[in-house]
Protein backbone atom coordinates (compact mmCIF):
# COMPACT_ATOMS: atom_id res chain seq x y z
CA UNK A 1 0.00 0.00 0.00
CA UNK A 2 1.43 3.36 -0.97
CA UNK A 3 1.85 6.14 1.54
CA UNK A 4 -1.07 8.10 0.06
CA UNK A 5 -3.45 5.13 0.26
CA UNK A 6 -3.58 5.19 4.06
CA UNK A 7 -5.75 7.75 5.85
CA UNK A 8 -3.85 10.95 6.60
CA UNK A 9 -4.37 10.75 10.37
CA UNK A 10 -2.92 7.23 10.44
CA UNK A 11 0.08 8.35 8.38
CA UNK A 12 0.69 11.20 10.81
CA UNK A 13 0.52 8.88 13.82
CA UNK A 14 2.84 6.36 12.17
CA UNK A 15 5.23 9.11 11.12
CA UNK A 16 5.31 10.60 14.60
CA UNK A 17 5.87 7.17 16.13
CA UNK A 18 8.80 6.60 13.73
CA UNK A 19 10.28 9.93 14.82
CA UNK A 20 9.89 9.07 18.50
CA UNK A 21 11.56 5.72 17.81
CA UNK A 22 14.44 7.51 16.09
CA UNK A 23 14.94 10.61 18.26
CA UNK A 24 12.81 10.18 21.40
CA UNK A 25 9.84 12.10 22.74
CA UNK A 26 11.70 15.28 23.64
CA UNK A 27 13.40 15.78 20.29
CA UNK A 28 10.47 14.92 18.01
CA UNK A 29 9.06 18.07 16.43
CA UNK A 30 5.91 18.78 14.46
CA UNK A 31 8.11 19.42 11.44
CA UNK A 32 9.77 16.00 11.81
CA UNK A 33 6.41 14.25 12.14
CA UNK A 34 4.94 16.06 9.12
CA UNK A 35 7.99 15.29 6.97
CA UNK A 36 7.99 11.61 8.03
CA UNK A 37 4.25 11.34 7.28
CA UNK A 38 4.61 13.07 3.92
CA UNK A 39 2.24 15.91 4.80
CA UNK A 40 2.60 19.64 5.30
CA UNK A 41 2.69 21.25 8.74
CA UNK A 42 -0.66 22.86 7.92
CA UNK A 43 -2.18 19.43 7.26
CA UNK A 44 -0.77 18.08 10.50
CA UNK A 45 -2.23 21.04 12.42
CA UNK A 46 -5.61 20.45 10.76
CA UNK A 47 -5.67 17.00 12.36
CA UNK A 48 -3.93 18.01 15.58
CA UNK A 49 -4.73 21.69 16.24
CA UNK A 50 -3.17 21.44 19.71
CA UNK A 51 0.21 20.94 18.10
CA UNK A 52 2.99 18.79 19.43
CA UNK A 53 1.43 17.96 22.81
CA UNK A 54 -1.83 16.83 21.24
CA UNK A 55 0.10 14.85 18.63
CA UNK A 56 2.25 13.03 21.21
CA UNK A 57 -0.83 12.31 23.34
CA UNK A 58 -2.57 10.89 20.26
CA UNK A 59 0.41 8.64 19.49
CA UNK A 60 0.40 7.32 23.08
CA UNK A 61 -3.34 6.61 22.85
CA UNK A 62 -2.89 5.01 19.39
CA UNK A 63 -0.27 2.67 20.84
CA UNK A 64 -2.61 1.80 23.76
CA UNK A 65 -5.37 0.92 21.31
CA UNK A 66 -3.04 -1.21 19.21
CA UNK A 67 -1.96 -3.01 22.37
CA UNK A 68 -5.57 -3.73 23.35
CA UNK A 69 -6.32 -5.05 19.89
CA UNK A 70 -3.43 -7.52 20.22
CA UNK A 71 -4.49 -8.35 23.78
CA UNK A 72 -8.01 -9.15 22.64
CA UNK A 73 -6.60 -11.50 20.00
CA UNK A 74 -4.59 -13.22 22.72
CA UNK A 75 -7.57 -13.57 25.09
CA UNK A 76 -10.64 -14.07 22.93
CA UNK A 77 -10.54 -17.86 23.31
CA UNK A 78 -10.02 -17.85 27.09
CA UNK A 79 -12.76 -19.85 28.80
CA UNK A 80 -12.60 -18.59 32.38
CA UNK A 81 -11.96 -15.39 34.27
CA UNK A 82 -8.75 -16.76 35.85
CA UNK A 83 -7.48 -17.77 32.41
CA UNK A 84 -8.24 -14.28 31.06
CA UNK A 85 -6.25 -12.63 33.84
CA UNK A 86 -3.38 -15.11 33.68
CA UNK A 87 -2.99 -14.73 29.93
CA UNK A 88 -3.38 -10.95 30.19
CA UNK A 89 -0.65 -10.58 32.80
CA UNK A 90 1.83 -12.71 30.87
CA UNK A 91 1.02 -11.09 27.51
CA UNK A 92 1.05 -7.51 28.82
CA UNK A 93 4.28 -7.87 30.76
CA UNK A 94 6.00 -9.45 27.76
CA UNK A 95 4.62 -6.80 25.40
CA UNK A 96 6.01 -4.03 27.60
CA UNK A 97 9.41 -5.68 27.92
CA UNK A 98 9.65 -6.31 24.16
CA UNK A 99 8.43 -2.87 23.06
CA UNK A 100 11.74 -1.37 21.96
CA UNK A 101 10.52 2.21 21.65
CA UNK A 102 8.81 2.18 25.04
CA UNK A 103 11.85 0.65 26.72
CA UNK A 104 14.15 3.22 25.15
CA UNK A 105 11.92 6.12 26.18
CA UNK A 106 11.62 4.72 29.72
CA UNK A 107 15.41 4.47 29.91
CA UNK A 108 16.28 7.80 28.30
CA UNK A 109 13.31 10.12 28.89
CA UNK A 110 11.35 8.99 31.95
CA UNK A 111 10.80 12.63 32.92
CA UNK A 112 8.76 13.12 29.74
CA UNK A 113 6.99 9.74 29.57
CA UNK A 114 5.99 9.25 33.21
CA UNK A 115 3.89 12.44 33.47
CA UNK A 116 2.08 11.43 30.25
CA UNK A 117 1.39 7.99 31.66
CA UNK A 118 0.23 9.54 34.93
CA UNK A 119 -2.19 11.90 33.19
CA UNK A 120 -3.41 9.02 31.01
CA UNK A 121 -3.69 6.59 33.94
CA UNK A 122 -7.41 7.06 34.53
CA UNK A 123 -8.14 6.71 30.83
CA UNK A 124 -6.01 3.56 30.78
CA UNK A 125 -7.78 2.19 33.87
CA UNK A 126 -11.07 2.89 32.13
CA UNK A 127 -9.92 1.05 29.02
CA UNK A 128 -8.79 -1.99 31.02
CA UNK A 129 -11.98 -1.90 33.11
CA UNK A 130 -14.07 -1.81 29.94
CA UNK A 131 -12.04 -4.67 28.56
CA UNK A 132 -12.60 -6.80 31.69
CA UNK A 133 -16.31 -6.05 32.19
CA UNK A 134 -17.63 -8.54 29.62
CA UNK A 135 -15.45 -11.30 31.09
CA UNK A 136 -16.70 -10.56 34.60
CA UNK A 137 -20.28 -10.33 33.40
CA UNK A 138 -20.06 -13.80 31.82
CA UNK A 139 -18.33 -15.55 34.72
CA UNK A 140 -19.67 -16.28 38.14
CA UNK A 141 -18.72 -13.76 40.80
CA UNK A 142 -19.33 -13.92 44.53
CA UNK A 143 -22.82 -12.79 45.54
CA UNK A 144 -22.87 -9.11 46.41
CA UNK A 145 -19.82 -8.22 44.32
CA UNK A 146 -20.38 -5.18 42.13
CA UNK A 147 -19.06 -6.17 38.70
CA UNK A 148 -18.00 -2.62 37.80
CA UNK A 149 -16.08 -2.20 41.07
CA UNK A 150 -14.47 -5.62 40.60
CA UNK A 151 -13.40 -4.73 37.05
CA UNK A 152 -11.95 -1.43 38.27
CA UNK A 153 -10.04 -3.20 41.08
CA UNK A 154 -8.73 -5.88 38.73
CA UNK A 155 -7.67 -3.32 36.13
CA UNK A 156 -5.71 -1.32 38.72
CA UNK A 157 -4.08 -4.48 40.07
CA UNK A 158 -3.21 -5.69 36.57
CA UNK A 159 -1.67 -2.35 35.56
CA UNK A 160 0.38 -2.26 38.77
CA UNK A 161 1.59 -5.80 38.33
CA UNK A 162 2.60 -5.53 34.68
CA UNK A 163 4.66 -2.42 35.37
CA UNK A 164 6.11 -3.59 38.70
CA UNK A 165 5.48 -7.29 39.42
CA UNK A 166 7.39 -7.27 42.69
CA UNK A 167 8.11 -10.79 43.90
CA UNK A 168 5.96 -12.38 41.19
CA UNK A 169 7.68 -13.93 38.17
CA UNK A 170 5.19 -13.25 35.38
CA UNK A 171 7.05 -15.69 33.14
CA UNK A 172 6.26 -18.56 35.51
CA UNK A 173 2.76 -19.99 34.83
CA UNK A 174 2.57 -21.52 38.32
CA UNK A 175 3.27 -18.18 40.00
CA UNK A 176 0.89 -16.33 37.70
CA UNK A 177 -1.88 -18.85 38.43
CA UNK A 178 -1.32 -18.48 42.19
CA UNK A 179 -1.26 -14.69 41.91
CA UNK A 180 -4.52 -14.59 39.96
CA UNK A 181 -6.49 -17.34 41.67
CA UNK A 182 -5.38 -16.88 45.27
CA UNK A 183 -4.73 -13.15 45.46
CA UNK A 184 -6.39 -11.15 42.68
CA UNK A 185 -9.67 -13.06 42.53
CA UNK A 186 -10.03 -13.66 46.28
CA UNK A 187 -13.49 -12.41 47.19
CA UNK A 188 -14.44 -11.77 43.57
CA UNK A 189 -14.67 -15.05 41.69
CA UNK A 190 -17.02 -17.77 42.87
CA UNK A 191 -15.12 -20.81 44.23
CA UNK A 192 -16.15 -23.15 41.40
CA UNK A 193 -14.08 -21.14 38.94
Amino acid sequence: MERGDRPVRERILEGTYACVARWGLGKTTVEDAAREAGVSRATLYRYFPGGRDELIDAVVLWQFLRFFSRLYEELHLATSLPEVLERALVFARQAILEHEVLQRVIATEPEILLPKLTTERERLVGMVTGFLLPYLAHHTVVAGVDVLEAADYLSRMTLSLISAPGRWDLDDPVQVAELVRVHMLAGIAAPRE
